[in-house]
């Protein structure tokens, strides 16, 4: 797989990733199974975009966020 998602992405990836884990674990303690199942799925999604620097809809769609060589950044 190659790498199509640069550092900026990445790091708003985490940020949101993070936030949709602790939201669906205070949905998990407030008796929210459903909604704890679907945040909680998303926030691992972006952290396993943030952590691999892959993501399936940018290459589905042939977007590239990484910056390579003189063509700069292209989405």
């Amino acid at each position: 797989m190659k790498q199509n998602v640069g550092q900026s992405d990445r790091i708003l990836r985490g940020v949101l990733g993070i936030w949709l884990v602790v939201a669906a674990v205070s949905a998990l303690r407030n008796g929210r199974r459903t909604t704890a199942a679907t945040t909680g799925i998303a926030g691992l999604g972006l952290l396993q975009n943030t952590v691999s620097g892959f993501c399936g809809c940018n290459w589905l769609f042939g977007i590239d966020t990484t910056c390579e060589g003189e063509d700069g950044c292209r989405l």
